[in-house]
């Protein structure tokens, strides 16, 4: 057998809401070796998402071990791999034991509304008793939490699951009163357990994953000692925040011992990095499962007051200024088209989809309010419902699956609207990504209905392509440093298309005053009153 050839490579663990992947990066960020492995998904009542927290380990492994393999085949040694980046599913809730290191539930997943009574709750206590900003001193009403944190109560954050699982679950709360309740998000499980699991102990949560949680206090970077006390947690459940870019620990066991884990970062934030949007007026959005829309805002936290999240978009290393972004979230984009094939019928593959949707020249009147587990930005609206509005003895699954596409693109306009009241920017192009972007109608529809033009990218790997960047940059691997953009300039250099509207201004702007009723007509249906 031929000696194998020593290189140096860069590798991502991208563990998302239904797919886990490594992949190995080279310097210009060629793809060298990936796999992929999907996991399974629990829906055990309406409007509830379960993860098993082992079987996403499980992935991660297998990716890893799969993805050597293949680096092997190719004829480079895995030893060639100097450092991994981690990017995440973020607000999914993880509980383990301190002491066993085992899961003592199951993970409850970003886009989960079994909590909507725990938000109600704090809503009421918000307004009627506030948050102790100091002793003797409250402030009332949701401006008090969005000062501190950037977030608006919602089912959205993880605190809110993590709230639940005491309240609802014996073991979760024997363990919080006694000091052995582990919490984190995914990227916090994941170091845990690649890095050794209870022989290290190895706690942590990357600060744009920790800014998700509604705990953490976005000037400080730090667990906002105000906040848990007003969510009745113990301060020792809570990981220690730590940075984007910097040597975390090293990885335990299997193909890739010893080496460094070096970079963190929540999906979207990760694809920020991917798309090189370090500075302040960048923006991209990512169409997954969900759809995510972020603009930077460099070292300036924006109190957006149309319906958008202000957050941390990375921090290059321990006390580094954090670099901000505003943010605007859409829980349902490719989940949708996934719905048409699995709980419809109407196709067979999601590519299908397109060809449907391309058929018919406009849904015939029809609008999808694609609201499966209410709306986030800029309604946060957990009571909205789906609804599919306009319906004739013309319609046809055609029309459907065009209007279907057409929900993601109003959505995408409407947070493109608020980011414009709250930036005083007008935004002319849209940097894109994720796995709907790969068909041309999407992103033909997109520039339609928003009437901007869409920059896709040749190599759309951007969320995990941002991970190995932090981690590259925090050994300085390749002589990347996230501070220098210069120094990224051969990364990711296969170039882009762009795709320009096409439909006249008044048929647009007909088309989304249709929209705007729909929405209207779907908010608030379901109360939210608990039916136990």
């Amino acid at each position: 057998m031929p000696s194998l050839k020593q290189g140096e490579f860069v590798g991502s663990l991208d563990c998302g809401t239904t797919s886990s992947r490594f992949l190995i990066f080279d310097k210009y960020a060629n793809i060298v070796a990936q796999h992929q492995v999907e996991y399974p998904q629990y829906y055990p009542e309406p409007g509830w998402h379960d993860q098993d927290s082992d079987e996403i380990v499980e992935s991660c492994d297998i990716c890893i071990d799969k993805a050597c393999a293949a680096l092997e085949a190719a004829g480079w040694s895995k030893d060639s791999v100097k450092a991994i980046g981690i990017t995440n599913q973020r607000e999914t809730a993880v509980v383990w034991s301190k002491k066993t290191g085992k899961p003592l539930t199951h993970a409850i997943v970003w886009d989960d509304t079994r909590t909507k009574n725990v938000v109600a709750h704090f809503e009421h206590k918000l307004a009627n008793e506030g948050i102790e900003v100091q002793p003797g001193q409250f402030r009332k009403g949701a401006d008090a939490l969005r000062q501190l944190t950037g977030l608006p109560l919602s089912t959205y954050f993880s605190a809110m699951k993590l709230r639940w699982m005491i309240d609802h679950l014996p073991e979760v709360k024997k363990a919080h009163d006694a000091d052995d309740l582990a919490f984190g998000t995914v990227e916090s499980w994941l170091v845990f357990r690649l890095s050794g699991g209870t022989k290290n102990n190895l706690h942590i949560s990357e600060v744009s994953n920790a800014s998700r949680t509604l705990l953490m206090n976005l000037r400080t970077l730090e667990w906002d000692p105000v906040l848990v006390k007003f969510f009745g947690f113990k301060p020792s459940v809570l990981p220690k925040i730590v940075s984007s870019s910097e040597v975390y620990g090293e990885i335990a066991y299997g193909p890739l011992k010893g080496v460094k884990i070096a970079g963190l970062a929540g999906d979207q934030q990760a694809a920020m990095v991917g798309n090189k949007c370090l500075q302040e007026g960048d923006a991209k959005c990512t169409y997954g499962t969900g759809a995510f829309l972020l603009f930077c805002t460099g070292s300036d936290i924006v109190q957006s007051k149309h319906g958008l999240l202000s957050t941390v978009n990375y921090q290059n290393g321990p006390g580094a200024k954090p670099v901000y972004a505003l943010e605007g979230s859409i829980a349902v984009a490719g989940s949708a088209i996934k719905w048409l094939r699995d709980s419809m019928d109407m196709v067979k593959t999601a590519e299908e989809v397109n060809t449907l949707a391309g058929s018919v020249p406009d849904t015939g009147g029809i609008y999808f309010v694609t609201a499966f587990s209410g709306l986030l930005a800029p309604y946060w609206d957990p009571g909205a419902a789906g609804l599919i509005i306009g319906l004739t003895s013309y319609t046809t699954p055609a029309h459907l699956a065009r209007a279907t596409l057409e929900a993601n693109a109003f959505q995408t306009r409407e947070i493109l609207e608020s980011m414009k009241l709250d930036s005083k920017q007008e935004l002319r192009n849209l940097k894109v990504d994720g796995g709907m972007t790969n068909g041309d109608l999407v992103m033909e529809v997109l520039a339609d209905v928003g009437g901007f033009t869409i920059v896709r990218p040749e190599m759309r790997e951007s969320t995990a392509l941002g991970s190995a960047i932090l981690a590259g940059s925090a050994v300085r691997l390749f002589g990347w440093d996230i501070s220098k953009p210069e120094t990224l300039a051969e990364v990711n250099t296969k170039g882009t298309r762009d795709f320009k509207p096409s439909m006249p201004h008044e048929e647009r702007e007909k088309r989304w005053r249709g929209w705007k009723r729909a929405v209207e007509r779907s908010r608030g249906w379901d109360e939210g009153v608990d039916e136990d």
